[in-house]
């Protein structure tokens, strides 16, 4: 019997916050000109299309327009999906189009962003898009002040990059094409990179990479406070270069073995789906540590790291874990061209320090006399 393999469910994509808030903005404004709203509008893209929201709440008089837009962001997990953005509007005669940010919506507070220090969270292209779709429909001479808000915003806030970056008491108004495409990683590389070029511009030249939670936890065991760590998540290949590009001298590796073996072979994007040479890795290490082959073929066989290290403890292989050390420090050298000076760390299960070359120990030292 044969059977037909099942369609695959095409992800549905949404729209930025930038997106929603200025279809709110425009809405606004037609209220206040009188022109007809019905229960969407259309908003004018950034690369020139027009894409149809819909509308939520609106109140207006003969001053004020409020008008809000349920954030859509499609099939992606986006932590904003659901919130309102609303746009508040008044109508003067002064020919410009202020743009202000409200309740839940943050306010930068660090320099390294695309927003000067002291303003709201509301990245270019989204004022951008307010202005021209605001632009849109005021009459001849008309100007407008536009009010975002976001009502719930500065709790979303803390479960995001936002306190890491600066951004305080609310979301950002975000997006570079109005679009949302469902698990985007060039979001979540950019966010990587902004909160890097957040320590540049603080005159840090050194940083800590951790590779997730994992890492954070180790360190934070170790009494390493998180004002220069980065958490990498998979991407150490574009946090590298992102580091050379921004003037980096020193960079700790702190890293589960789990993540750490797969640098030491050379991989620099982690996630499983991409590479995973974990066994093959540790088992030529052990080769090199003089394991005999019943023990080589056991580590092969092995499903994680974990189970690896059992044999490794019981075989007496410690030796490997210098190994690893040494590889990813060989490798991230040459991946940088020599242009970084790094130290490393590798952790265990329960925060077990399994190996910690003599750089990432100076490195620490640095870090906790300078008060971190």
């Amino acid at each position: 019997m044969t059977g037909s393999k099942p369609e695959k469910k095409e992800l549905r994509c949404g729209y930025t916050t930038g997106t929603s808030a200025a279809a709110a903005a425009k809405a606004a404004v037609m209220l206040l000109v009188g022109e007809k709203v019905g229960d969407s509008v259309d908003v004018s893209m950034p690369d020139g299309t027009v894409s149809r929201l819909p509308l939520a709440e609106m109140t207006h008089n003969s001053d004020v327009a409020s008008v809000s837009v349920i954030k859509d962001g499609g099939d992606d997990p986006d932590i904003t999906t659901g919130l309102p953005i609303v746009a508040e509007v008044t109508l003067d005669n002064s020919g410009e189009i202020r743009i202000r940010g409200g309740k839940g919506v943050g306010k930068v507070t660090l320099k390294g962003l695309k927003i000067p220090v002291g303003e709201a969270a509301i990245n270019p292209v989204p004022r951008r898009m307010i202005r021209e779709n605001v632009a849109s429909v005021l009459k001849e001479g008309q100007g407008a002040a536009v009010t975002i808000s976001v009502p719930g915003g500065e709790e979303i806030a803390k479960k995001t990059f936002n306190p890491r970056l600066g951004i305080v008491g609310g979301i950002s108004i975000l997006g570079s094409t109005g679009i949302v495409h469902p698990m985007s990683e060039e979001a979540l590389t950019e966010s990587l990179r902004l909160e890097l070029n957040v320590l540049k511009e603080k005159g840090y030249r050194s940083a800590v990479f951790a590779f997730g939670n994992y890492g954070l936890d180790f360190l934070r065991s170790r009494s390493i406070k998180d004002e220069c760590i980065v958490k990498i998540s998979n991407y150490l290949g574009f946090m590298l270069d992102q580091a050379v590009d921004m003037g980096f001298r020193e960079i700790l590796l702190v890293g589960h073995m789990g993540k750490l073996v797969k640098v030491a072979g050379g991989i620099f994007q982690t996630h499983s789906r991409r590479a995973d040479a974990r066994m093959e890795i540790l088992t030529a290490f052990a080769g090199l540590e003089g394991a005999d082959k019943e023990t080589l073929t056991k580590i092969y066989e092995c499903t994680t790291t974990s189970a690896a290290a059992e044999i490794i403890a019981e075989k007496d292989l410690g030796g490997i874990y210098r190994r690893i050390i040494d590889a990813v420090i060989k490798r991230c050298t040459a991946y940088t061209y020599n242009e970084i000076r790094f130290g490393a760390m590798l952790f265990g299960d329960g925060n077990v320090l399994l190996g910690i070359d003599k750089e990432a120990e100076d490195m620490i030292k640095e870090l906790k006399r300078d008060g971190l």
